[in-house]
């Protein structure tokens, strides 16, 4: 009896305006898979990778239409009403969601949240329930002292293995994991990954690996899928379709990855470290908390962005990188130490609106990063309006200027940003901090959501922009094959200390660093699939 299959699954959306036609998510996808066998699906934004696992949940959004049939240990679910789909929730299907902002409950202590799919089905009681919660935390990378924290406590990363530990406590026979990892460090993510492995192992059960990383569909899957506009274009072992792919879409994505053992394919500046100092930060600390419970966020950090030049910043979840780009931005105070912009030092009186506009941030999370309720051609023009840099009569074409900017179809003003992708709205993220025609952008995470095509667009996007603006980058990213792609310098952070800097390519090549080294060690890497290997038949 297999695990799971899905036989000519589609999924249309309805109009979202008078006059529009619907829009076919996913086309007659058939899918097929055992106990035990992780299988990838893999795909651009927008391909129909997230809808096909909301199908299999249940966890359709109003006006969806969904034809065809599911069927999990042999049993259809898809003729199932709320009650009974709720039921298999937690215990038959266990579900880790991509973003972790959206999805757990900001008054809820973390334990609770843990443990509420036991409660829920009331599985074990009190006692066995908080084991249980600090054995899948555990699982899950995380200290179980965080039972007692709430959220926003907490970094992105440990927020994401939060929602994996909610996922794996009740040991489901089938894990749909919705990229799971986009938002975690190399090392992390390898923890992850692991006990995701050891618990297919362990209880056979099957995983479902939604991804837009090549290197960890490698590692990690037997099977692998390929999605373009909902429907199926590869499908097989997934050393084969990597290895060698039948299809040019699949060739498309292989040649987008970026890898760290490779030169950068782009062209970048001429090292500028010897150009003046745009933004220089000197012996930066900040703590959270007091006594026994501070937590030291930054730790006598230097750092100096040159005129010009772009500067990666990476570490694992907690080192203090966010913590660095919000102090940078203005967002968040030091306890100590200086932040100066072209030699004039920061302080609550100097700098105020014209910081702002010289030194704008681009976030990681490009859903959350813009107001629902607005057309997002309103959201992008907001620092416009806030700090007064364009009269209105200007705006509608600075609009179109920066749609054009960043790639876009000026027509999209007037879109919501549910109406858009995550690489239409990363873009739009961009144009927002160039409305105010800045000479520094903040990126913090700013690709890390993003499959691989379209980062690889707004990677050459922002190498195109440093020339043509002669902009300069801070590049903040748990990704190192990122770096090399972007940055000419880059500065290793630890426990908010940072532990190693220098020219990107010497760091990457030849770190100086045990903890650079286990960072670039534990990278998932695309593999040089053998003739052997290609030519073994599938099990």
């Amino acid at each position: 009896m297999s695990l799971l299959h899905i036989s000519q699954l589609s999924v249309d959306f309805a109009p979202r305006r008078r006059g529009q036609e619907p829009t076919h998510a996913v086309q007659a996808v058939d899918l097929h898979m055992e106990a035990g066998q992780r299988l990838g699906l893999v795909g651009e934004s927008g391909s129909g990778k997230s809808t096909i696992a909301r199908a299999l949940l249940g966890l359709n959004p109003r006006g969806a239409t969904v034809t065809g049939t599911i069927a999990v240990a042999g049993s259809r679910v898809d003729t199932l009403d709320k009650r009974a789909r709720r039921e298999l929730l937690g215990t038959t299907l266990g579900y880790v969601p991509q973003d972790p902002g959206s999805s757990l409950n900001p008054l809820m202590r973390i334990g609770t949240q843990v443990g509420e799919v036991l409660e829920v089905h009331q599985i074990g009681g009190k006692a066995e329930r908080g084991r249980a919660v600090e054995q899948a935390l555990q699982d899950a990378g995380l200290d179980p002292a965080v039972s007692s924290r709430f959220p926003h406590q907490l970094s992105g990363g440990q927020r994401q293995r939060v929602l994996i530990a909610m996922a794996i406590i009740a040991k489901p026979a089938l894990i749909i994991a919705d990229e799971p990892t986009s938002a975690l460090d190399a090392t992390v993510q390898k923890h992850v990954l692991d006990t995701l492995d050891r618990l297919v192992a362990a209880t056979g059960a099957g995983l479902l690996l939604i991804t837009h990383d090549l290197g960890v569909a490698a590692e990690r899957t037997d099977q692998l899928i390929t999605l373009r506009h909902g429907e199926i274009v590869e499908s097989g072992r997934t050393v084969q379709v990597l290895g060698n792919p039948s299809r040019d879409y699949t060739r498309t994505l292989v040649a987008a990855m970026p890898r760290a053992d490779a030169p950068p394919r782009r062209r970048l500046p001429a090292p500028v470290q010897t150009a003046p100092a745009l933004l220089a930060a000197s012996g930066l600390h900040r703590s959270f908390g007091r006594g026994e419970q501070a937590v030291t966020a930054l730790d006598d950090v230097t750092l100096s962005i040159p005129e010009g030049g772009a500067v990666g910043v990476v570490g694992e979840s907690g080192s203090g990188k966010t913590t660095l780009a919000r102090v940078l931005l203005g967002l968040d105070r030091p306890d100590s130490g200086t932040v100066e912009l072209s030699g004039v030092r920061q302080t609550k009186q100097v700098g105020g609106r014209e910081f702002r506009r010289r030194v704008q941030p681009v976030f990681q999370n490009p859903y959350t990063s813009f107001d629902p309720s607005r057309r997002v051609g309103y959201s992008v023009l907001e620092p416009v309006r806030s700090l007064k840099t364009a009269p209105r009569a200007q705006h509608r074409e600075l609009l179109e200027k920066l749609f054009t900017q960043v790639g876009l179809d000026p027509a999209l003003v007037e879109r919501r940003p549910e109406e858009l992708s995550g690489g239409q709205l990363q873009r739009l993220a961009i144009a927002r901090a160039l409305s105010a025609d800045p000479q520094l952008l903040v990126c913090d995470e700013a690709v890390s959501a993003l499959d691989v095509t379209v980062q690889a667009q707004i990677l050459d996007l922002l190498a195109g922009l440093r020339e043509e603006r002669k902009l300069s980058l801070l590049f903040i990213t748990h990704d190192l094959c990122v770096l090399r792609e972007l940055c000419e310098y880059s500065v290793v952070m630890h426990r908010g200390r940072i532990i190693e800097q220098g020219p990107t390519g010497r760091l990457l090549d030849d770190p100086g660093q045990t903890y650079t080294r286990s960072l670039i060690e534990a990278l998932p890497a695309m593999p040089d699939f053998s003739a052997a290997q290609l030519l073994q038949p599938a099990l």
